[in-house]
């Protein structure tokens, strides 16, 4: 069992690791999408056709997420940062391959049984999105997150910190900045969990908005192999999304 977390911003993939994986190896994808103002007159829509693969090797568990971007609206807006101030605003649309993000992650606590556990996780954003078309920054992202859970009967309750370095990017200068989430995860049934996530991302530069989101999230096992996760999102502050939801199916193999 592996902590939950949930990527911040909308149009990545939302994972919720409250079950066990059944295989060394699981491949998926999912389609997210979400809209909102962020703090600007127009509304953006973001859509996310998201591939993802997961390796696991005894404590270490190895993920790569490759997205591709579909961004209409303001000009302004940058999947993950939000309204970026001193950019024209304009309204587009724009379609392509998104960053991708490697990570690995170390359980300090391993084995089916555990109940209790702390995760340690390394992540890198890979400059792949085109910058000149706002899907994104064009630089390298890194990440360090500490994720906890615990587990309670059908419960488990979990929360993490991350340190979060963005790359500057020409004519858009960001800060290192720091990341947190808290929630919990309910057993329906041996097939299914459902719960509830709030996290939050300090804002980036001084004109830039901060970023919170509160999460609700389904989970349920299709036939012996297959996973189905689901989630919809509501946005509490000017650096998030007014509202997303996502749909992702996952095999072992």
């Amino acid at each position: 069992m592996r902590a939950a977390s949930a990527a911040l911003c909308a149009g990545t993939l939302v994972v919720f690791g409250a079950q066990a994986q059944e295989g060394p190896l699981t491949l998926g994808a999912g389609l997210h999408h979400s809209e909102g103002e962020y703090g600007t007159a127009t509304n953006t829509k973001i859509t996310t056709f998201e591939v993802t693969g997961r390796y696991e090797s005894g404590p270490w568990t190895y993920k790569a997420n490759v997205p591709y971007l579909t961004v209409s609206g303001g000009s302004s807006v940058i999947p993950g940062l939000g309204n970026v101030s001193g950019r024209q605003a304009r309204t587009t649309k724009e379609s392509g391959l998104g960053d991708i993000v490697l990570s690995a992650t170390y359980a300090l606590l391993h084995g089916k049984s555990i109940t209790t556990g702390v995760d340690l996780t390394g992540k890198v954003k890979i400059p792949t999105a085109d910058e000149n078309r706002g899907l994104g920054t064009g630089e390298f992202d890194y990440g360090l997150l500490v994720d906890a859970y615990q587990t309670f009967d059908r419960v488990t309750g979990f929360g993490g910190v991350g340190f979060h370095i963005l790359g500057d990017a020409p004519g858009l200068p960001l800060n290192n900045v720091w990341s947190a989430n808290l929630g919990f995860s309910y057993k329906l049934d041996e097939r299914a969990s459902a719960g509830a996530l709030l996290e939050g991302r300090e804002r980036a530069a001084p004109g830039l908005s901060r970023q919170l989101d509160l999460v609700g999230f389904y989970v349920r096992k299709l036939g012996d192999a297959w996973k189905a996760q689901g989630y919809a999102l509501i946005g509490l502050a000017d650096g998030s999304p007014d509202w997303g939801f996502g749909l992702t199916a996952v095999r072992p193999f």
